[in-house]
């Protein structure tokens, strides 16, 4: 039986290769995007297995609407992508309160939204899976991307307790981390425009690579698609899958770093109880 999937912002970038590989795969895909104009070509070339609606991810209302919707219409959710999303540049004090909110609602509060709304369906099942659009940015962060990497380290967070929450009830959660693929995500970003000389040489390094890396990025968001295919079907899925040697790297190195500060300071920290 094939499967049907809820993808949002499937419009380009990984959410259009999910769809495509989907598809190919010969399940039915509910492509959601903003406006669902973009998405002609991709519902004429599979009328029969693409159905296009419209979703802003932070409209909650419009969220249950949507699902419901789905479940009616197909009977069930077998897989959600949590994919919408946007990047932004600007250092800690440079980003204000409404450009932090603003990304939070996209990455955050839209997929556990989004989340909630499948549940019920899923458990009912007792089958199905959540699939989350983390980054690299979601296991360590860099100047300039603290805005991006504070969502995607709280969506990590939702999703490792949700894991343990449903996978008893045959519901699985994939955390996918890609380091830099050729998407949309350098050019549909916001930048912090209130800038502070005193971060030229940090921020102004990221802001640099976002604005001149559009379009030169070296992953292959079919071949990322592919990926998460694969692990949606092995056996034992995993929990994070990082995608793209550079986040692979990345993640070593960070986690190098978090045990060497663990090991350096273990005796200091072990020695904080109450004397006996």
């Amino acid at each position: 039986m094939s499967r049907v999937w809820l993808v949002t912002g499937a419009n380009s970038g990984f959410g259009r290769a999910f769809a495509e590989a989907a598809v190919g795969a010969g399940d039915v895909v509910v492509a959601a995007a903003r406006r669902t104009g973009t998405l002609d070509d991709l519902v004429a070339a599979h009328p029969d297995q693409v159905e296009a609606v419209a979703l802003d991810v932070t409209d909650h209302a419009a969220v249950e609407r949507v699902v419901r919707g789905v479940a009616e219409r197909h009977g069930r959710i077998d897989v959600l992508v949590n994919n919408a999303g946007r990047t932004h540049v600007g250092s800690v004090e440079e980003t204000d309160d409404a450009e932090l909110r603003s990304l939070f609602d996209v990455h955050v509060f839209g997929p556990a939204a989004l989340t909630r709304a499948v549940l019920p369906y899923m458990r009912a099942r007792r089958s199905g899976a959540i699939v989350q659009l983390s980054s690299v940015g979601g296991q360590m962060s860099m100047a300039g991307f603290g805005a991006y990497s504070a969502t995607k380290f709280a969506l990590e967070g939702l999703s490792e307790a949700l894991a343990a929450e449903v996978n008893p009830l045959g519901i699985r959660v994939l955390i996918v981390e890609p380091g830099a693929f050729r998407t949309s995500l350098f050019g549909n970003g916001s930048l912090s425009t209130d800038t502070v000389a005193d971060y030229a040489d940090t921020v102004g390094a990221t802001r640099a690579f976002v604005e001149g890396g559009d379009g030169g990025q070296a992953g292959d968001p079919a071949k990322a698609a592919a990926a998460v295919l694969a692990a949606l079907a092995a056996e034992e899925p995993p929990l994070r899958l990082a995608l793209g040697p550079d986040a692979i790297d990345a993640i070593h190195a960070h986690l190098e770093q978090v045990r060497g500060d663990l090991a350096a300071w273990e005796k200091v920290g072990r020695e904080t109880g109450f004397d006996a």
